[in-house]
């Protein structure tokens, strides 16, 4: 239904007030078309605040968004900092392990918030906190507080990093 409300929008040419619409509709528009209305940063910002559920995680639409975000960012490797990662909002929750590794604490917050990981990106979230090179620190040094903030990512951790947690 999206898809077919953005092309009846769209009948006539992109239309400048785009940003005003609903943020869902963006998802099936692609990044050079809005560039008539503003940049790719703002585009990817407004994709950010749009319903994740809408694209399937292995929906090559969705795919391609990553891919165009990562290019518009002018991300030059795969060391993410906190504002393009403010920028890219959910599509933080689909990069890959080599990401999160990379990016070290920085992604932890916006991870957080993804419903669910692959198995490549859970590992990498174990690798990252069990580091210690967070504003966690290490595990043997979190109270109740910082597993409070860490709650979205208590299913990742397994039992080496539990065991080092303070009773």
């Amino acid at each position: 239904q999206l898809s077919c409300l953005l092309k009846m929008v769209t009948l006539n040419g992109i239309p400048k007030d785009l940003d005003s619409y609903p943020k869902d509709l963006l998802l099936f528009l692609s990044p050079s078309d809005y560039a008539a209305t503003g940049n790719c940063s703002q585009f990817f910002i407004n994709i950010g605040k749009a319903n994740v559920d809408i694209l399937p995680r292995e929906d090559p639409q969705r795919q391609q968004l990553l891919l165009e975000a990562l290019e518009c960012l002018k991300i030059p490797g795969t060391q993410i900092n906190e504002e393009n990662a403010g920028i890219l909002g959910w599509l933080v929750c689909d990069l890959g392990g080599e990401y999160i590794r990379s990016s070290g604490g920085t992604l932890l917050k916006d991870l957080s918030q993804c419903g669910s990981f692959l198995p490549e990106q859970e590992e990498a979230i174990r690798d990252v906190l069990s580091s210690g090179n967070t504003t966690f620190g290490p595990p043997a040094a979190w109270s109740a507080f910082t597993l409070s903030e860490l709650s979205r990512l208590i299913p990742v951790l397994d039992h080496s990093i539990l065991q080092q947690v303070p009773k």
